[in-house]
């Protein structure tokens, strides 16, 4: 089961600044993972902006008949089946791109835990291999999306893209000044991407099920795709070379975001029958009850840059607060803003 954009809906444009909305004019760009939630909704957005080819680059050839359905068949994009995991198939799909979005990953823990070869494979050498060609041909930028369990992994997850992270700072070294610009934007947990939280809370209250949560004093960051799409865009049009980028998102509570969850859905729909129940289960293997948007090293590198944080090579003299950076002390999220996002959520996705 997959959350898409229903094909009725009118794709509104980020409010964004004229130098990020002419920064994709005319650009042939390439996403990796294009059919991912991420990817998906980076791809609609940049729609917008005038380029001149937008690749779609995805191993699974049933989303991209999906996404074809979604998207339509405008003559700017160019869907490539193909898996990052494949250096040549790469290099065929980078030639002639100026800006590279990385998306594709394995991401889900479990998975990743179980499959440890397969999870390095596509998180780490897939990397190495987008990166290398992006050097080859000499893309313009090259934007990694990453996320905050790469903070102090405890999951080959994390590791997996902690290892993903540092090739690409220092992938830089390679280029010499002025020529392909690498960075990364670390993400929290992004509500109504496939497989995110709010995904199987959806589900659960479809079949009016109990919300299983994993422990009440998890808690994590979350952000939304639209935050996410729109952070994308922004850092690609600041970007220097060699930073990390986090946006400033709140943290809540898992047991909260549940009962927020029950709470919209039975004002939305009064008259349906939906569970109250929500079930406290055992914490899965490798997965943290809070996560870290920077590490304590990190910290003397990172810069307040207004609506992000920036972590660059150059020393804050007056480090920031700790406690933001941790989702167990860092600010929570209203009960309001909770169920306006829940509530834009539902509006803008239906499932498949």
């Amino acid at each position: 089961m997959i959350y898409l954009m229903t094909p009725s809906m009118t794709i509104k444009l980020l409010k964004l600044n004229e130098n990020v909305k002419k920064h994709f004019k005319n650009k042939t760009i390439l996403v990796t993972g294009g059919t991912g939630s991420i990817g998906l909704g980076l791809i609609k957005q940049l729609t917008l902006l005038k380029p001149k080819q937008i690749r779609i680059f995805s191993n699974d050839e049933n989303s991209i008949v999906e996404i074809k359905e979604i998207i339509g068949t405008n003559k700017i994009f160019q869907f490539m089946v193909g898996d990052v995991r494949d250096k040549e198939r790469l290099q065929l799909a980078i030639r002639n791109v100026d800006i590279v979005f990385h998306a594709a990953a394995m991401k889900h823990i479990d998975i990743c835990e179980q499959n440890p070869f397969d999870a390095v494979k596509t998180n780490v050498f897939g990397t190495s291999n987008i990166l290398e060609a992006s050097i080859i041909e000499n893309v313009s930028k090259f934007i990694f999306i990453s996320t905050d369990k790469a903070t102090n992994p405890s999951s080959t997850l994390g590791a997996s893209k902690l290892l993903a992270e540092r090739l690409t700072l220092d992938a830089s070294s390679y280029v010499g000044h002025g020529k392909t610009i690498f960075s990364i934007v670390r993400f929290g947990n992004v509500l109504g991407s496939r497989g995110s939280v709010f995904q199987i809370f959806h589900k659960q209250i479809e079949h009016n099920e109990p919300l299983t949560v994993t422990d009440e004093k998890m808690t994590r960051f979350i952000m939304s795709l639209s935050e996410a799409s729109k952070m994308i865009l922004k850092v690609t049009e600041i970007a220097k070379d060699g930073e990390i980028f986090i946006l400033k998102m709140p943290s809540v509570k898992i047991l909260e975001l549940a009962k927020g969850m029950i709470r919209v859905f039975k004002n939305k729909f009064p008259n349906r029958e939906i569970s109250n129940g929500i079930k406290i289960l055992k914490s899965r293997e490798k997965e943290r009850y809070h996560e870290f948007l920077i590490t304590n090293d990190e910290l003397h590198f990172c810069h307040d840059i207004g609506d992000m944080y920036k972590i660059s090579r150059k020393e804050n003299k007056s480090p920031l607060a700790v406690k933001q950076f941790s989702s167990e002390t860092s600010q929570k999220i209203s009960k309001d803003d909770l169920d306006q996002i829940i509530n834009e959520l539902m509006n803008e996705y239906i499932t498949y």
